[in-house]
This record gives structure tokens, sequence and C-alpha cells, in this order.
């Protein structure tokens, strides 16, 4: 195998210098990404259209709740993707390929073991998940086949996750949006030929599911070997065996991947404690707090985008020690994201009436949306730090830190929401998630001059 040294090598040069690290180069980078992200709730909202049109309202209720119960779990994962970006990227920077590669295989069999143990483990998934899901017996039955088929497909997932961080490493948005696209295609294809045209219901759609899962596994993995066989050296092994499964190496991928965890548990619970005191306010309320929710969640498509491009270009700085291309990327990307906050943060001002309609024509949830529709946009202007400083710190593999600055933000949070809620009600709920997004920031913060010195040490 003779190694390219045009292409790969030409693209490493690109992403540490300086100079090509415009605003132009990282909107070229980030706009696949943000594609990607949003394609991820066009999936759902299918599915839901094909079983809402041809399904019976068992097997609608059926599509939430495994819906419900697959995103938890393999949110659960999000490592996977985040702690082989970092690694990958720093090899990169390195020009150290056959790490790469290496990386690429030590986060597979990870992924793969994760999935199978969720195929073993299946019985007591489902049965604490349909504990904590109030749904009728029919709902909860369908539910349980839907359970009994997609489960099937967790190491294709997971691997997928693995897959996905590896093309962020290389900085190969472009690919990594024609995987999404090739899943969702093909899912959307398979639903509508299972579920629609053949009228197998939910158990269609799940089928279609992990097919489509299986599928993109295979055509993310042929995608990146034959990028990574262009940079092998001539008469060396794809996987070398030593280099694959080391020790040490393998230590420190479960230490990272174990903080990431920690850090991304401990988001989900900041989230399903708003959810949860929400209700304490009424349904109303709480219909409307989910509404907000889902506007936050759209504008972090676009946030995600610049915080996946200095994933990689921070994990390249290291691996070459270079602080200019860390700096200027860092700088740039992080104006680029505070610009586009503060636009999407405008326009939930100016069309956030608009918005909470085509959600909902409930009058009493659209009045309780509106009267908090400003404190959602504050939210949304802030958060832009919390993203690029996840992105930086993941790209440096500073796990750790991550986590400590996660247990830092939590408690924060829970003490504004303690001094806050009870004296302002709903509007003192979403001030402590304003100060919590700022504290993740601020907590971050605390750690990066040691992280920005790491970059030459």
């Amino acid at each position: 195998m003779v190694r390219s040294v045009t292409l790969a090598d030409k693209q490493n040069k690109n992403m540490l210098n300086p100079e090509s690290i415009s605003y132009r180069f990282l909107l070229s980078k980030a706009w696949p990404i943000i594609l990607a992200n949003a394609a991820v709730p066009l999936l759902g909202l299918v599915d839901t259209a094909v079983i809402g049109n041809v399904g019976t309202v068992t097997d609608l209720g059926a599509i939430a709740f495994g819906a419900l119960i697959f995103s938890f779990v393999y949110w659960g994962f999000g490592f996977l993707r985040m702690g082989t970006t970092g690694s990958v990227a720093q090899a990169f920077g390195a020009d150290d390929h056959s790490e790469i590669r290496a990386v690429l295989g030590r986060a597979l069999i990870l992924a793969v073991a994760l999935g199978v143990s969720l195929i073993v483990l299946q019985w007591p998934i489902r049965m604490v998940a349909l504990a904590l899901l109030d749904g009728s017996f029919a709902v909860e039955d369908v539910t349980r086949q839907y359970f009994n088929i997609r489960i099937w497909g967790a190491p294709a997932t997971l691997a997928t996750f693995a897959l996905m961080g590896v093309l962020i490493g290389l900085g190969n948005s472009r690919q990594l949006l024609i995987v999404q696209l090739f899943l969702n295609g093909l899912n959307i294809a398979l639903d509508v030929t299972f579920a629609g045209v053949l009228g197998w219901g939910a158990e269609g759609i799940a089928l279609g599911t992990i097919l489509a899962e299986w599928a993109t596994v295979a055509f993310a993995t042929w995608l990146i070997v034959r990028e990574l066989n262009q940079r092998r050296e001539p008469g060396s092994e794809f996987w070398p065996r030593a280099q694959l499964f080391d020790v040490a190496a393998f230590k420190k991928m479960l230490a990272s991947n174990r903080d990431i965890m920690i850090r991304t548990l401990i988001l989900v619970f900041s989230f399903a404690f708003f959810i949860n005191q929400s209700a304490q306010f009424g349904d109303v309320v709480l219909a409307a707090n989910h509404i907000l929710l889902q506007l936050i969640s759209f504008a972090a498509f676009f946030l995600d985008g610049y915080a996946f491009v200095v994933e990689s270009l921070v994990g390249s700085s290291k691996g070459a020690r270079r602080l200019d291309a860390f700096d200027i990327a860092v700088k740039r990307s992080s104006i680029l994201a505070l610009i586009t906050a503060a636009l999407l943060a405008g326009l939930l001002l100016a069309f956030g009436d608009l918005a909470v309609a085509t959600l909902t024509d409930i009058e009493l949830v659209q009045d309780a949306a509106l009267s908090s529709l400003f404190l959602a946009a504050i939210y949304i202007f802030f958060s832009f730090a919390a993203f690029q400083l996840d992105g930086i710190f993941i790209g440096a593999s500073y796990t750790a830190q991550m986590r400590n600055a996660a247990v830092l933000s939590i408690c924060v949070f829970l003490l504004a929401w303690w001094l806050l809620m009870g004296r302002f009600g709903v509007n003192g709920l979403w001030w402590a998630m304003i100060i919590y997004v700022a504290a993740r920031a601020n907590a971050l913060l605390l750690y990066f001059p040691a992280l920005r010195r790491s970059i030459e040490a």
C-alpha cells in the first residue's frame, strides 16, 4: 500500500495553518454538521408520520415510548463519539496514522462490546423502562414488541457513534453528512415499505430501523477504511495488533469515556429536573416549557456545528503542538458561534409567537410559552460558550476537567433553583437554567489556561 501524500497531507497542513483557518473555512466545515444534526429529529418525524397515517393509535403510542427508551439509553453512550473524536484529532495532528487506525479499532471493540451487553441485558432494561412509563396495556404490549426487535441494532448504533467520532476528528464533516443522509434515507424507505406498504405497524418501523443501522455501520466503515488506507504506510498492518491492544491505551480510553459519561448523565439530569419542576406548575406550564425546550434544541443544531469543528481543530493543534493554530481556531469559531447565538436569540424573539403557534394550537399553552419566550432567548444566547468550551475540551481530551466542571455547575444550578423558584415561580426556574448554562461555561474556563498550556507541552 503506497501512502498518499497529496490529499491527506495537504488537508493536515491546511487544518494546522492559521492563515487557512478562515471564517469561510470554518463555515464550510460547520454547515454539513448542522444539516446532519437537523436530519436526526427528521427521522423521528417521518416515523411518526408513517404510523400516524397507516397505523393505529396504539402503534403511535408504542413508537413514542420506544423512541423515548432508545433515545435515553443511547444518549448515555455518547462518549463513544466524543472520546473518539479527541483521540483521532490529536493523532491526526501528530501525523500518526497508525494510531488513528488503532483508536478506531479500540473504539469499535468497546462499542460492539457495549452493544452486545445491551442485548444480553435487554430483559431488565425493558422491564425497568416499561415500569417507569405509564401507558395502557395495549401500548405497552406493542412497545415490548418494538423493543424486542429494535434492541438488535444496539451494536450497530454504538459502532456508528465511534465511526462518526472518527469522521469529526479527521475534519470530514461532509462525509459525516453523507453517512447521516444514508441512514435517514434508507430508514425512511424501509419504514414506508414495512409499515406503510406491508402494514407491519410498529414492528415494521423497528425492523426498518435496525436494518438501516446495520447497513449504515457497514457503509461508514467502508468510507473510513478507504480513506485511512490512503494514509497507510507501505507494508504496515491496517490494525497493528500491539498498538490496537495496548493496555495503557485501553485504560486511558476507558477513563476518558467514564468522565464524559458522568458529564453527560449530569447534563441529562439537569434537563430532566427542569421538566420535573415544570410539572409542579401544572400541565399547561409543563407543555409550554417542553415546547420552548424544542426550540432550544433546534438552536443547538447550529451551535453544535461550530463545537464539532473546534473539536477537530483543537485536537489536531494539540497533536501537532501548534498553539498558533489552536488560538486562531478557538477565537474565530467562538466569534461565529457568538454571532449565530445572537441571531438565533433575535429570531426567537421576533418570530417566537409563530414558532409556538406552529407547535401547538392550545391557547393556554401558547400564552404560557410566550410569557417565558424572552428567557428561552437569553438561554440560547448564553449557551454558545458552553457548547464551544465543550468542543475545546473534548478535542484536547481534557475529560476529567469536563467531569469536574459538570459537578460544580449542577451544584450551582440546584442552589439557584432553591433560591429563585420559590420566590419567582416559573421565571425563577428559567433563571436557574440560565445561571446553569453560564456556570457550565465558567466552570470550564477555570481549567482553560491549563488546557492552553498543554497544547505546546
